[in-house]
């Protein structure tokens, strides 16, 4: 095995994320970009979107290394949602497993690997990599119980995390869910493409078809028809409102509304 490579090859992963966490600091500063990184915040209104030049937008900096490490779950919960919280516990899972398997094949499998057959060692780091790995047990040799035994604890380990998470996770969207206010648009269905029938008029043909099939869960409908000039008329006063914020981050779509923009 040598060293030289490995360091490169440590060398190269470690150069590949400094330069992947330095371009999301980059690009967390720049104002178009704040909808993608603080749209949660932009939406609760918890952020306004000014565009002033400054040098610091394109220097990288590692404060929000610092600020991620001491956020806590709740407060990561209230800031950027059940998602982000789900998120996070799977990129921790992940680092659970990976130390286990560390630990595991560090302690067991390589001892066993190692000293698979009779022969003279060199140094380590001037052994080559097939010393390592199980090519260098016999073939029928009693060790390879080791490997099977790392196995199964390294499957049992997980298959235990999991449930474990599942059941914080569960535990979470159950209370995600009802500690929220019911809207409608939870319980609604968007149904197109209704069959057009010479008998009957298409909400009559819908009252039917679920009446018939979902009588259980089926409340109500409303008839909804595409108009394609108040939906262009829509798109452009939206249009204009965004391109009225971008100009003047005071100005709200509440306000083009009250105004009679539409």
């Amino acid at each position: 095995m040598e060293i030289s490579a490995l360091l490169t090859s440590a060398g190269i992963n470690i150069s590949i994320c400094i330069v992947l966490l330095s371009l999301y600091s980059i690009l967390r500063k720049q104002p178009s970009n704040y909808c993608v990184y603080f749209g949660r915040r932009l939406v609760c209104g918890g952020a306004r979107r000014y565009d002033p030049f400054w040098y610091e937008r394109f220097v990288p900096s590692p404060s929000w290394l610092v600020k991620a490490w001491e956020t806590s779950e709740d407060e990561l919960l209230a800031a950027a949602g059940l998602d982000a919280v789900v998120f996070l516990r799977m990129v921790l899972f992940s680092i659970r497993i990976f130390f286990i398997v560390a630990v595991i094949c560090i302690a067991f499998v390589l001892p066993v690997n190692y000293y698979g057959q009779p022969m003279v060692h060199k140094e380590i780091h001037l052994e080559s990599s097939e010393v390592f790995t199980i090519e260098n047990l016999k073939e029928g040799s009693k060790w390879l119980w080791v490997h099977c035994l790392a196995l199964y604890i390294i499957t049992s380990a997980a298959c235990l995390l999991l449930y474990f998470e599942y059941r914080t996770i569960a535990k979470m969207r159950l209370g995600h869910i009802t500690g929220c206010a019911s809207k409608p648009s939870q319980f609604t269905v968007l149904i197109r493409a209704i069959p057009w029938s010479p008998e009957q008029s298409y909400s009559d043909t819908l009252s039917k078809f679920f009446t018939n099939y979902y009588s259980s869960s089926y409340v109500s409908h409303q008839m909804v028809y595409h108009n394609g000039i108040i939906q262009r008329l829509l798109r452009e006063a939206e249009r204009m409102c965004q391109t009225l914020k971008h100009v003047s981050p005071e100005i709200n779509c509440g306000q083009c509304e009250r105004n009679g923009a539409w």
